[in-house]
């Protein structure tokens, strides 16, 4: 007899982990961005591609990523520009979601509140501002 599972979002996140390269992969047309997505936030992983906060769920609430803005990989290099309305895109073995940016906001390296569970389905994005050590652009999504 079959039987559901629910699974916690650490435990999703860790289970998808382990059965695939990438965690994902994000597209945001309006930066002309899309990238694989790799598990942690640690230079190896961001030397790869965008990292995820291991601490977020991959799916269900919100999902947190980060990546560079300069140098080899500089994938969240125009994150800043990116406007209320815009369009992301998220493809897991789950399937795929749209989300719509609701805020692009400059934070405090040590504000981790952006990386909260939530109940609805989000993404927040991370990086660093250019030229300003402890601040971060922060973009929040919700799904559509």
């Amino acid at each position: 007899m079959w039987k559901a599972e629910i699974i916690p979002p650490g435990l999703l996140s860790l289970k998808l982990h382990r059965t695939s390269i990438t965690a994902g992969t994000l597209k945001i047309p309006a930066i002309g961005l899309s990238s694989k997505v790799y598990q942690g936030t640690d230079s190896a992983a961001l030397r790869k591609g965008v990292g995820h906060f291991k601490n977020t769920s991959l799916w269900d609430g919100n999902c947190c990523l980060a990546a560079h803005n300069r140098g080899t990989r500089d994938d969240f290099k125009d994150l800043h520009t990116l406007e209320p309305g815009d369009t992301i895109t998220w493809t897991t073995k789950l399937g795929t979601r749209t989300y719509e940016v609701i805020s692009v906001t400059k934070v405090w390296e040590t504000d981790t509140s952006g990386t909260a569970a939530t109940s609805d389905n989000r993404l927040t994005l991370y990086t660093c501002v250019r030229d300003q050590r402890d601040s971060r652009w922060m973009v929040r999504a919700i799904e559509r």
